[in-house]
């Protein structure tokens, strides 16, 4: 008689020890090996043939911003325009009332500015616009949505984006004009094109200013796709239940804006950014959230807000005690600009950070905007993974779509093959932050989440790949089946196609399935 509780995958290449086949009953993983072996021990399994595919643990994106995401898959699309004249087209010919676009970046067009109001106003054609940055941490809009709040609060131009308080406001008011059935569409577009992509988990990072209580709480109520984990960007509880107050807590806000709080003003303006939290404020909030028993966090980019991040956790050691500080397991977004004495302290306080291999392949290098903002000794120094990874602070790879785009493997070859020599990491280093590292950011860290291994969650995607390789030990890339030193299947080759995703699977329930 068939056990129709048990699934025995056969023919594939497993991501764990000199493994083919893998058996899985009631969403736990109960036993691997090789294909033989696992016929005899489970006959009246249903038998999945794998033809070859690799089969690994499902990705965990640790940072995104569903609808928003959403609305980039299913809305105006900036994030190739090329040209002032291509945006104000794209905006001349979309279809009102209200326009909601993402992903213009100045630093990539000739001109290398943003439209004007006027330029905007003209193109909408009296319809209502919000286009944010690719940072999102400023917009251009139209003039019909600035109100009296936005034009006296602080980061308002007369003519150009509005940042920091201003943005915060018309933001608000562009969310409002998005109706619960478009918010519910766009969240589900985004939560299945995540599971196509091989992802079981997804890090809701949602806030007051970024999306609000009702908005997090449509996205809870899907059951269709990746499990999502919710963080609120704020120091007051929702009243949605959340895994923590963490996220885009902001401490400072992005370079490409000028908003990310530097020690030294920008090379390509008279700012130091903005720095919105004080080492005592942060060093509030850890304490609270310590002794409540639940994740703290912050947004974090320039090295000035890495400074008041170090300073407030320094307080919160003082009053709390270093061993349950660390216990608590608080984490950082982004942290793109670290030093090696501040990476050993984070370490040391039990830190995850939560950054976006991604965000050197958009933005680093000796031509990228980082170097355009910082000038070219500051900005070849972001995103150190290696320099993290050494002083044993945990990574968890994410995208913060939609600033950059949902693409894991993507993001595992940015981390191993990062703009800045040294600053990379391996691919089993990076292939591990972007899968068990997302498990244990949310405060799941059993030893078997987001691994193959007897006892663990089924929770696995199966890939269609290429020839398959592993960084040998002299650091030379070999071809072979193996990895010769833990019998270990490789990855796929890095630099070839990427795989494509056949299936993903969370707790042993099917959330995307190729057709």
């Amino acid at each position: 008689m068939r056990d129709v509780s048990t699934q025995l995958l056969v023919g594939g290449r497993i991501y764990a020890p000199d493994a083919t086949a893998m058996a899985v009953t009631d969403g736990v993983i109960v036993w691997i090996g090789q294909d033989s072996v696992g016929r005899a021990l489970h006959p009246d399994a249903e038998v999945i043939e794998l033809h070859g595919a690799f089969v690994a643990p499902a990705f965990v994106d640790a940072h995104v911003h569903a609808t928003s995401a959403g609305l980039l898959l299913t809305g105006l699309d900036l994030t190739r325009t090329t040209s002032i004249a291509e945006i104000l087209q794209l905006v001349r010919d979309a279809e009102g009332p209200m326009v909601w676009g993402h992903g213009w970046d100045e630093t990539r067009w000739q001109e290398n500015r943003p439209p004007t109001r006027a330029e905007i106003d003209d193109a909408a054609q009296g319809k209502t616009v919000y286009l944010s940055r690719i940072d999102v941490h400023s917009a251009l809009v139209s003039s019909n949505l600035i109100t009296d709040d936005a034009r006296t609060a602080d980061g308002f131009s007369d003519d150009g984006p509005l940042s920091r308080a201003a943005h915060h406001v018309v933001r608000r008011v562009a969310r409002d004009a998005i109706t619960s059935e478009q918010r519910q569409a766009a969240q589900l577009t985004f939560l299945r094109h995540a599971a196509s992509m091989g992802i079981a988990s997804v890090h809701e990072c949602a806030g007051p200013d970024i999306s609000g209580e009702d908005d997090l709480r449509e996205l809870l109520q899907h059951t269709e796709g990746p499990e999502v984990v919710a963080y609120w960007g704020s120091h007051e509880k929702p009243s949605v239940e959340v895994r923590g107050l963490a996220g885009d807590h902001f401490v400072d806000g992005a370079l490409g804006s000028r908003t990310a709080a530097l020690t030294e003003p920008y090379a390509d303006a008279s700012t130091s950014g903005a720095l919105y939290l004080t080492g005592q404020q942060i060093a509030d909030h850890l304490i609270k959230c310590t002794e409540e028993g639940i994740q703290a966090g912050f947004h974090v980019i320039g090295d000035a807000g890495m400074a008041a991040v170090i300073e407030g956790f320094e307080i919160a050691e003082k009053a709390l005690g270093t061993p349950e500080l660390a216990s608590a397991r608080h984490r950082l977004e982004h942290v793109e600009m670290v030093s090696s004495e501040q990476a050993q302290k984070l370490a040391g306080w039990g830190v995850i950070a939560s950054v976006q291999p991604l965000f050197d392949a958009e933005w680093g290098g000796p031509a990228g905007m980082y170097v355009q903002r910082l000038g070219a000794e500051r900005g070849v120094g972001l995103n150190p993974y290696s320099r993290l990874a050494a002083a044993g602070v945990v990574l968890a790879f994410g995208s913060d779509t939609p600033v950059t785009a949902i693409d894991p493997w993507a993001a595992v070859r940015a981390a191993v093959h990062h703009k800045t020599d040294g600053h990379g990491i391996s691919p089993r280093a990076a292939f591990t932050a972007h899968t068990r590292g997302g498990w244990r950011a949310a405060g799941v860290d059993d030893g078997l989440t987001g691994t193959l291994q007897p006892g663990a969650p089924a929770t696995y995607a199966v890939w269609e790949t290429g020839d398959l390789v592993v960084a040998a030990s002299d650091s030379r890339v070999q071809r072979w089946s193996t990895d010769p030193r833990s019998g270990v299947p490789g990855l796929p080759d890095l630099t070839g196609p990427a795989p494509v995703c056949v299936r993903t699977v969370l707790n042993g329930r099917t959330i995307h399935e190729r057709k």
